[in-house]
């Protein structure tokens, strides 16, 4: 976690606990109509901007196009809240992304933001810190790997909330009273299950658990859209150096006609498309009209052309670009492989007994790479998961801890 990540305990005067006991949020919070315009969207991020905390979400579509639409922006603390409306005629929302990543005074509380992040790195380039995200904070506290929102106002507010306007077009205007409710709810529930479950961290003493995901999720490279790194995400069975070359033209060609035209990369041509051409070349553009995948029309028209010039300027994939056959996974046989499921069931005792996800705890790469005999830059091995797993775990593989059952249940012994 960036510095400021830790927000100290002595800001939030809120009860902390879950439970059914909650009153309802106008009854201490002032809910404003929706900000279209740029100086009351500036006066209240003025505001935002005394508070220690912010919760942060917001609406997009994304279906149609490949940057995702941002619709609506949902901010509250802990007095007020509001809906703003960036598709407002002439609104500013410098104020708006100022305050989400530069400055560095206020905490960003989200709830499963990845893509939220996504949207405010396409806007600015940066991604918003420091931050918060309730999902992974929910992990350790023994609340599953990926809990939706609906589930944890329930958890720890007892409120049910209405889903009724889940699959709105934000895009469409007016918005009706209905939707900006249902959109601001996400943000006013948030901002007061924060600071419980920040003193229920603080209690159990797995704040610093959390350190490491909020740096991973809040890392800009992450949001980052090369397309000469675009070949990575598409899935081919060769491993020839020409075919990967190939592969990263074309990928890089589709990234590009997709970012310029704003559609989605498979409205261009889908992966199993693109990897089919990198591993059967056309000869010639006209050969394109018997691709699978492709319009006829390809054989004749410009885009089919460009691909065509994309595929002309391939290299071979250079050998510091070839990827690992199995990343971090050297010589993991079939002895290993069940070395690599006592691990895993040594996570799922350990993950119960100390009520946390099992992902928070180990990935699946670095288990298998510790069964492989792996022991360097392996998270398992460093920090509070060498204490609550990787020691255990090492253990476990050397021959110093074995699986005993007692009374039913399933436990860990030491050997002699």
């Amino acid at each position: 976690m960036r510095p400021g990540y830790g927000l100290a305990l002595s800001t939030i005067d809120q009860p902390a606990g879950r439970g059914p006991a909650h009153n309802k949020i106008e009854d201490h919070m002032q809910i404003h109509p929706l900000i279209t315009d740029s100086k009351t969207l500036s006066d209240f991020c003025a505001r935002m901007a005394k508070s220690p905390y912010v919760a942060v979400d917001t609406e997009f579509m994304r279906e149609n196009s490949y940057w995702p639409e941002l619709c609506l922006v949902q901010v509250a603390d802990s007095n007020e809240a509001a809906a703003i409306d960036p598709k407002a005629p002439g609104i500013d929302l410098t104020p708006l992304l100022d305050l989400l990543v530069n400055n560095e005074d206020v905490l960003k509380v989200f709830h499963a933001g990845g893509q939220d992040i996504e949207i405010v790195h396409n806007l600015t380039g940066k991604t918003p810190h420091p931050m918060f995200d309730t999902q992974i904070a929910a992990m350790a506290l023994g609340l599953g790997e990926q809990i939706g929102y609906g589930n944890l106002v329930d958890a720890w507010l007892g409120v049910q909330l209405d889903k009724g306007a889940r699959f709105t077009d934000w895009a469409r205007r007016p918005l009706d009273k209905r939707q900006i409710d249902y959109a601001i709810g996400d943000v006013t529930y948030l901002i007061e299950i924060f600071p419980k479950m920040l003193e229920e961290l603080r209690k159990t003493g797995r704040g610093d658990w959390l350190d490491q995901e909020m740096e991973r999720i809040s890392d800009p490279s992450n949001y980052e859209n090369d397309p000469s790194e675009a070949w990575k995400r598409v899935r081919i069975a060769s491993r020839k150096a020409d075919v990967l070359g190939r592969l990263k033209a074309l990928a890089a060609w589709r990234e590009k006609e997709a970012q310029d035209k704003n559609l989605p990369r498979g409205r261009i041509v889908k992966d199993e498309t693109l990897a089919d051409i990198a591993s059967h070349p056309p000869r010639a553009q006209e050969d394109l009209g018997k691709v699978r995948g492709l319009s006829a029309t390809w054989k004749s028209n410009d885009i089919g052309g460009r691909l065509m010039a994309a595929l002309g300027s391939h290299k071979p994939l250079g050998k510091d670009e070839m990827p690992e056959r199995d990343p971090k996974r050297p010589g993991l046989g079939k002895d290993g492989a069940l070395v690599a499921d006592l691990l895993k069931l040594l996570l799922k005792i350990r993950s119960r007994d100390i009520n946390v996800a099992p992902r928070l705890l180990a990935r699946t790469d670095d288990i298998e790479a510790l069964a492989a005999g792996v022991r360097d830059d392996l998270a398992i091995l460093e920090g509070w998961r060498y204490d609550q797993f990787g020691r255990d775990a090492v253990d476990l593989v050397e021959g110093r801890l074995a699986f005993a059952v007692k009374n039913g249940r399933l436990k860990m012994t030491r050997t002699e």
